[in-house]
C-alpha cells in the first residue's frame, strides 16, 4: 500500500512539474537569451535512492512530454536523459563522510546551502549545454549559445532554489 501511495505521489509531481512549465513558466523570458527549464526540479529532486533506470526512464517521459508540447524533435528528452545518466556519478561526488541515509531526499534543508547550490549547479548545467549545443547543432555561434546556457543555467537555478525553499520540508519525516 505504501508503494502505491509513492507512485501516486511521484506521478503528482511529474504532472504538476510539467503543467506548471508548460503554461505558466514556458512563457518567461530574461534579457532574450535565457529560459526556464523548470521541469528539471522533477528530475532533479528525485529520492537519492531512486534507480538509475527508472530514472533514465522519468528523464525520457518528461522530456518528450516538453518535445511534444514544444516540437523541438527531442532535444528535451536527449539533454534530460543525459542530466538522468550524470546525476548518480554527481551524487557519488558530493557524498558526505558517511554516505546518504536511505530516507535522505535531495533537498537544500537536509543537505546544506553548498551541498545543494553545486548539485544543481553542475547538473543544470550539464542539461542545458546539451540542449543549446544540440539545438545550434554547430560551433557557428558559439558565443551567443554559451550567453544563452549562462542566462538559462541562472534563471532556473533562482527558480528551483525558490520552490526547494518555499515547498519542501525542513524537517525530515520519521520512519
Amino acid at each position: 500500500m505504501r508503494a502505491l501511495g509513492l507512485l501516486l505521489g511521484q506521478a503528482m509531481r511529474y504532472l504538476l512539474y510539467a503543467l506548471v512549465h508548460v503554461f505558466i513558466v514556458s512563457r518567461l523570458v530574461l534579457f532574450d537569451a535565457g529560459w526556464c527549464f523548470f521541469y528539471l526540479g522533477f528530475l532533479l529532486f528525485l529520492p537519492i535512492g531512486t534507480p538509475v533506470v527508472l530514472q533514465l526512464l522519468l528523464a525520457f517521459g518528461m522530456g518528450l512530454t516538453m518535445d511534444i508540447f514544444y516540437d523541438t524533435g527531442g532535444l528535451h528528452a536527449a539533454a534530460a536523459v543525459l542530466l538522468a545518466f550524470v546525476r548518480p556519478a554527481v551524487l557519488r561526488l558530493l557524498r558526505p563522510r558517511d554516505g546518504y541515509d536511505a530516507a535522505d531526499a535531495v533537498n537544500v534543508h537536509y543537505m546544506g546551502l553548498a551541498w545543494f547550490l553545486t548539485y544543481l549547479g553542475l547538473l543544470v548545467l550539464m542539461h542545458h549545454l546539451a540542449f543549446f549545443l544540440l539545438e545550434l547543432g554547430s560551433f557557428r555561434h558559439f558565443g551567443f549559445t554559451l550567453e544563452k546556457v549562462g542566462v538559462s543555467w541562472l534563471f532556473t537555478g533562482v527558480a528551483l532554489l525558490i520552490v526547494q525553499l518555499l515547498f519542501f520540508p525542513v524537517r525530515r519525516r520519521r520512519q
